[in-house]
Protein backbone atom coordinates (compact mmCIF):
# COMPACT_ATOMS: atom_id res chain seq x y z
CA UNK A 1 0.00 0.00 0.00
CA UNK A 2 1.62 3.44 -1.00
CA UNK A 3 2.26 5.76 1.76
CA UNK A 4 -0.18 8.79 2.23
CA UNK A 5 0.22 12.34 0.45
CA UNK A 6 1.75 14.70 1.54
CA UNK A 7 0.54 18.52 1.10
CA UNK A 8 2.90 21.31 1.84
CA UNK A 9 2.11 24.80 1.72
CA UNK A 10 4.96 27.35 -0.12
CA UNK A 11 5.11 30.79 1.08
CA UNK A 12 8.08 31.62 -1.08
CA UNK A 13 9.45 30.27 -4.95
CA UNK A 14 12.90 28.71 -2.60
CA UNK A 15 10.87 26.40 -0.91
CA UNK A 16 9.01 24.95 -3.89
CA UNK A 17 12.46 23.07 -5.00
CA UNK A 18 13.27 21.64 -1.17
CA UNK A 19 9.34 20.72 -1.40
CA UNK A 20 9.78 18.40 -5.02
CA UNK A 21 13.40 17.42 -3.27
CA UNK A 22 12.24 16.15 -0.03
CA UNK A 23 9.36 14.48 0.24
CA UNK A 24 6.55 16.88 -0.80
CA UNK A 25 3.64 15.40 -3.14
CA UNK A 26 1.64 18.56 -4.06
CA UNK A 27 2.01 22.21 -3.26
CA UNK A 28 -0.43 25.06 -1.62
CA UNK A 29 1.08 28.11 -3.18
CA UNK A 30 0.42 31.59 -0.67
CA UNK A 31 1.21 34.41 0.07
CA UNK A 32 0.82 36.36 3.65
CA UNK A 33 1.41 33.48 6.59
CA UNK A 34 0.65 35.75 9.19
CA UNK A 35 -2.81 36.52 7.04
CA UNK A 36 -3.47 33.03 6.94
CA UNK A 37 -2.79 32.87 3.63
CA UNK A 38 -3.79 34.72 0.42
CA UNK A 39 -3.63 34.84 -3.28
CA UNK A 40 0.59 35.23 -4.73
CA UNK A 41 1.35 37.19 -7.31
CA UNK A 42 0.51 36.27 -11.44
CA UNK A 43 4.43 36.41 -11.18
CA UNK A 44 4.62 34.26 -8.58
CA UNK A 45 2.36 31.73 -10.02
CA UNK A 46 4.22 31.58 -13.27
CA UNK A 47 7.60 31.16 -11.31
CA UNK A 48 6.10 28.34 -9.08
CA UNK A 49 4.25 26.64 -12.26
CA UNK A 50 8.13 26.47 -13.74
CA UNK A 51 10.08 25.78 -11.18
CA UNK A 52 8.31 22.00 -10.12
CA UNK A 53 6.49 19.28 -11.88
CA UNK A 54 4.33 18.63 -8.77
CA UNK A 55 0.66 19.80 -8.71
CA UNK A 56 0.68 23.06 -7.41
CA UNK A 57 -2.37 24.38 -5.83
CA UNK A 58 -2.52 28.50 -5.25
CA UNK A 59 -4.97 29.53 -2.36
CA UNK A 60 -7.72 31.93 -3.80
CA UNK A 61 -8.28 34.60 -1.31
CA UNK A 62 -8.28 37.90 -2.46
CA UNK A 63 -7.60 39.39 1.29
CA UNK A 64 -7.16 38.31 4.97
CA UNK A 65 -10.21 38.19 7.39
CA UNK A 66 -13.39 36.50 7.21
CA UNK A 67 -14.92 34.73 4.68
CA UNK A 68 -17.98 36.56 3.57
CA UNK A 69 -16.48 38.64 0.34
CA UNK A 70 -18.32 41.12 -1.41
CA UNK A 71 -19.23 41.40 -5.51
CA UNK A 72 -16.00 43.08 -6.10
CA UNK A 73 -13.96 40.59 -4.11
CA UNK A 74 -15.59 38.04 -5.88
CA UNK A 75 -14.97 39.40 -9.32
CA UNK A 76 -11.23 38.84 -8.39
CA UNK A 77 -11.64 35.14 -7.22
CA UNK A 78 -13.01 34.36 -10.61
CA UNK A 79 -10.08 36.23 -12.36
CA UNK A 80 -7.50 34.69 -9.95
CA UNK A 81 -9.24 31.65 -10.85
CA UNK A 82 -9.07 32.23 -14.63
CA UNK A 83 -5.21 32.90 -14.50
CA UNK A 84 -3.99 29.64 -12.28
CA UNK A 85 -6.59 27.59 -14.83
CA UNK A 86 -4.51 29.18 -17.85
CA UNK A 87 -1.00 29.02 -16.30
CA UNK A 88 -2.04 25.32 -15.66
CA UNK A 89 -2.24 24.90 -11.80
CA UNK A 90 -3.73 21.00 -10.90
CA UNK A 91 -5.96 23.08 -8.50
CA UNK A 92 -7.23 25.87 -6.16
CA UNK A 93 -7.76 26.32 -3.21
CA UNK A 94 -10.51 28.10 -1.66
CA UNK A 95 -13.87 29.00 0.68
CA UNK A 96 -16.44 30.77 0.64
CA UNK A 97 -19.16 31.80 3.80
CA UNK A 98 -22.67 33.38 4.08
CA UNK A 99 -22.88 36.46 6.46
CA UNK A 100 -24.41 33.81 8.85
CA UNK A 101 -21.32 31.83 8.51
CA UNK A 102 -22.80 29.11 6.30
CA UNK A 103 -21.39 27.16 3.30
CA UNK A 104 -21.84 29.76 0.30
CA UNK A 105 -23.31 27.14 -1.98
CA UNK A 106 -24.13 28.89 -5.00
CA UNK A 107 -21.07 31.02 -5.80
CA UNK A 108 -18.55 27.86 -4.50
CA UNK A 109 -19.92 25.93 -7.28
CA UNK A 110 -20.06 29.05 -10.02
CA UNK A 111 -16.19 28.41 -8.95
CA UNK A 112 -15.68 24.94 -8.75
CA UNK A 113 -17.30 25.16 -12.41
CA UNK A 114 -15.11 28.29 -13.50
CA UNK A 115 -11.87 26.00 -12.15
CA UNK A 116 -12.57 23.08 -14.44
CA UNK A 117 -10.49 21.13 -14.96
CA UNK A 118 -8.63 22.15 -11.96
CA UNK A 119 -9.82 19.96 -8.66
CA UNK A 120 -11.39 22.35 -5.83
CA UNK A 121 -10.19 21.92 -2.21
CA UNK A 122 -12.41 24.11 -0.14
CA UNK A 123 -10.12 25.27 2.93
CA UNK A 124 -10.92 25.73 6.60
CA UNK A 125 -13.11 28.54 5.96
CA UNK A 126 -15.03 24.74 7.00
CA UNK A 127 -13.54 24.97 10.68
CA UNK A 128 -15.83 28.09 11.11
CA UNK A 129 -19.06 26.39 9.86
CA UNK A 130 -21.11 25.08 13.17
CA UNK A 131 -23.56 22.69 11.51
CA UNK A 132 -20.54 21.26 9.72
CA UNK A 133 -22.10 17.90 8.54
CA UNK A 134 -24.85 19.69 6.28
CA UNK A 135 -22.11 21.27 4.97
CA UNK A 136 -20.19 18.90 3.87
CA UNK A 137 -22.63 17.30 2.28
CA UNK A 138 -23.13 21.01 0.04
CA UNK A 139 -19.46 21.36 -0.37
CA UNK A 140 -19.42 17.43 -2.47
CA UNK A 141 -22.90 18.83 -3.99
CA UNK A 142 -20.87 21.56 -5.16
CA UNK A 143 -17.86 19.53 -6.89
CA UNK A 144 -15.13 19.91 -4.59
CA UNK A 145 -12.54 17.58 -4.46
CA UNK A 146 -11.31 17.55 -0.93
CA UNK A 147 -11.77 19.58 2.14
CA UNK A 148 -8.77 20.89 4.50
CA UNK A 149 -9.67 21.05 8.12
CA UNK A 150 -8.48 21.18 11.54
CA UNK A 151 -11.07 19.48 12.55
CA UNK A 152 -12.67 22.92 13.98
CA UNK A 153 -10.27 23.36 16.42
CA UNK A 154 -6.75 25.21 16.52
CA UNK A 155 -5.16 22.03 15.87
CA UNK A 156 -5.73 18.67 13.97
CA UNK A 157 -5.19 16.87 17.57
CA UNK A 158 -7.57 18.86 19.26
CA UNK A 159 -10.18 18.29 16.47
CA UNK A 160 -9.54 14.82 16.18
CA UNK A 161 -13.29 13.51 17.15
CA UNK A 162 -14.86 16.23 14.23
CA UNK A 163 -12.71 15.11 11.74
CA UNK A 164 -13.37 11.13 12.35
CA UNK A 165 -17.09 12.34 12.01
CA UNK A 166 -16.23 13.94 8.56
CA UNK A 167 -14.36 11.25 7.32
CA UNK A 168 -17.19 8.83 8.27
CA UNK A 169 -19.81 11.01 6.77
CA UNK A 170 -17.92 11.48 3.54
CA UNK A 171 -17.68 7.88 3.13
CA UNK A 172 -14.68 8.32 0.20
CA UNK A 173 -17.20 10.68 -1.44
CA UNK A 174 -14.32 13.75 -0.59
CA UNK A 175 -11.08 13.80 0.71
CA UNK A 176 -11.18 14.84 4.13
CA UNK A 177 -7.61 17.05 4.14
CA UNK A 178 -6.48 17.50 7.87
CA UNK A 179 -4.28 20.31 8.56
CA UNK A 180 -3.43 23.05 11.27
CA UNK A 181 -0.48 22.07 14.12
CA UNK A 182 0.52 18.61 11.87
CA UNK A 183 4.53 18.49 12.71
CA UNK A 184 6.85 15.33 12.35
CA UNK A 185 6.46 14.85 16.17
CA UNK A 186 2.94 13.92 15.52
CA UNK A 187 2.12 13.06 12.41
CA UNK A 188 2.32 9.44 12.82
CA UNK A 189 0.09 9.34 15.56
CA UNK A 190 -2.66 11.75 13.92
CA UNK A 191 -2.54 9.16 11.13
CA UNK A 192 -2.95 6.11 13.14
CA UNK A 193 -6.14 8.01 14.37
CA UNK A 194 -7.56 9.00 11.32
CA UNK A 195 -6.36 6.68 8.91
CA UNK A 196 -6.85 9.33 5.70
CA UNK A 197 -5.15 9.34 2.67
CA UNK A 198 -3.82 13.14 2.32
CA UNK A 199 -2.14 15.23 5.14
CA UNK A 200 -1.23 19.17 5.04
CA UNK A 201 1.56 21.05 6.81
CA UNK A 202 3.46 23.91 6.61
CA UNK A 203 6.76 22.13 7.51
CA UNK A 204 7.98 25.84 7.86
CA UNK A 205 10.72 27.72 9.89
CA UNK A 206 11.08 31.52 9.54
CA UNK A 207 14.49 32.27 7.27
CA UNK A 208 16.96 35.17 8.09
CA UNK A 209 15.12 37.28 5.42
CA UNK A 210 12.14 36.99 7.64
CA UNK A 211 10.03 35.06 5.47
CA UNK A 212 8.21 31.73 5.91
CA UNK A 213 10.34 29.14 4.69
CA UNK A 214 10.45 25.42 4.20
CA UNK A 215 11.96 23.37 6.90
CA UNK A 216 14.09 20.22 4.41
CA UNK A 217 14.46 18.55 7.97
CA UNK A 218 11.72 18.62 8.83
CA UNK A 219 10.11 17.63 5.88
CA UNK A 220 12.37 14.86 5.86
CA UNK A 221 10.89 13.56 8.67
CA UNK A 222 7.09 14.48 8.03
CA UNK A 223 7.76 11.89 4.75
CA UNK A 224 9.42 9.51 7.24
CA UNK A 225 6.19 9.45 9.80
CA UNK A 226 4.27 8.57 7.02
CA UNK A 227 6.45 5.59 5.48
Amino acid sequence: MSSPLLEIIAFDIDSIPRIAAYGGNRIELCANPAEGGTTVSYGMMKAARAATTLPVFPIIRPRGGDFCYSEEEYKIMRADIRVARDIGMEGVVLGLLTPEKTMDYDRTASLVELAYPMEVTFHRAFDEIEDYLPALEAIIAAGCSRILSSGGAPTVSEGIGRLRNCRDAADGRIIILPGSGIRATNLRQIHEMLDLPEYHSSARYTAPTGTASVDVHELQALRQALS
